[in-house]
């Protein structure tokens, strides 16, 4: 019962810390029974897919993608159907922390993004369980995001100040957040210097965003993150943010990188909120459940690169996106 009060408290402030960045608004997108039934046979093939040590795929960004997956849909560490899962999935991310620093690729190998991920979904496990090992564990993982932000204010693939790009930012960015909403201190410079970053990549003759400042075209795929980022962090004043919708309504779906691009766009149409979001899920919706696979999973070969789990993880966590379980993603 106490975990349950706990939960229903963090719940109740993760609520107030979210409406008080964004503008309410009634949810009148709903998941209906077929979407359910699709999602759950999906998390039953991730279940059976599970490694032996806890894992999915072939780095902790997979992992993590899969365990906030189940965390959208309401299964905690030892709590609900996959509760058993999500534990050992959990404890391979805790395990694979480097002791040195608190660099989460663990043996399965990685990079800053990886790390990002698995920060951000450890910060949704710490915040809605209180569990003191995550808390740990977390805390190096967003010292070490700190201590490795360049001086242009963004990150790069490795754990050292040097470059920097607006994807790996950006989980960084999201990571930070989540740590931040959880109860954890981030300095505050470090947000503002991040979105700072994020900022320079605009290219405002498209209000699309490039791949980093001042290199190359902007990309539907990073621009749906940027957006995302920019409205999760309380940036809602910005007439960045309805130029930056536009060229994503006006460019189209990301052909090269469909799953991140529709991963960040779920969650970005989410926050604008109205008929906008309520077109791009009944379309992703429409998407997904014609081309789920028989056995319950998505398998895209256009990006076989990255393997069925995670898209799966992400075909869940776009039509799950309605239900409002993880914090960092409510308005």
């Amino acid at each position: 019962m106490r975990m349950l009060a706990r939960l229903l408290l963090l719940s109740l402030l993760f609520g107030l810390c979210t409406s008080a960045r964004a503008p309410a608004a009634e949810e009148k997108v709903k998941i209906d029974d077929k979407t359910k039934k699709a999602m759950e046979q999906a998390l039953e093939w991730l279940k059976e897919t599970q490694n032996k040590d806890g894992s999915w795929g072939n780095n902790s960004a997979i992992t993590s993608f899969v365990l906030l997956a189940y965390m959208s849909q309401g299964h905690l560490p030892g709590q609900g159907k996959y509760g058993p899962e999500v534990a050992k999935g959990v404890r391979n991310l805790v395990a694979g922390a480097r002791e040195s620093d608190g660099y989460l690729v663990g043996n399965t190998g990685g990079n800053m993004y990886a790390h990002g991920m698995a920060t951000l979904a450890l910060s949704q496990v710490w915040g809605m369980t209180g569990d003191e090992e995550v808390k740990k564990v977390l805390k190096k993982a967003v010292d070490l995001i700190c201590k490795t932000q360049n001086h242009e204010g963004g990150w790069r693939y490795e754990p050292q100040p040097t470059g920097a790009d607006v994807s790996v930012t950006i989980m960084q960015v999201m990571a930070l957040r989540g740590a931040k909403d959880s109860g954890l201190h981030v300095p505050d410079d470090k947000m503002k210097n991040a979105i700072k970053y994020i900022d320079n990549c605009r290219d405002p003759r498209t209000g699309g965003y490039r791949y980093q400042v001042g290199g190359g075209p902007a990309g539907y795929a990073r621009t749906a993150a940027g957006v995302c980022v920019l409205q999760l962090c309380g940036e809602y004043d910005k007439k960045d943010i309805a130029s930056a919708v536009k060229y994503l309504d006006n460019t189209g779906e990301d052909r090269q990188h469909w799953w991140y691009g529709a991963y960040y766009a779920a969650h970005a149409y989410h926050q604008v909120g109205g008929k906008e979001w309520e077109a791009f899920y009944d379309k992703m919706k429409t998407k997904l459940l014609g081309s789920q696979q028989s056995n319950g999973s998505w398998k895209d070969p256009k990006e076989g690169h990255v393997g069925p789990a995670y898209q799966t993880a992400i075909a869940i966590l776009i039509l799950s996106v309605p239900s409002h379980y993880l914090p960092i993603y409510q308005r």
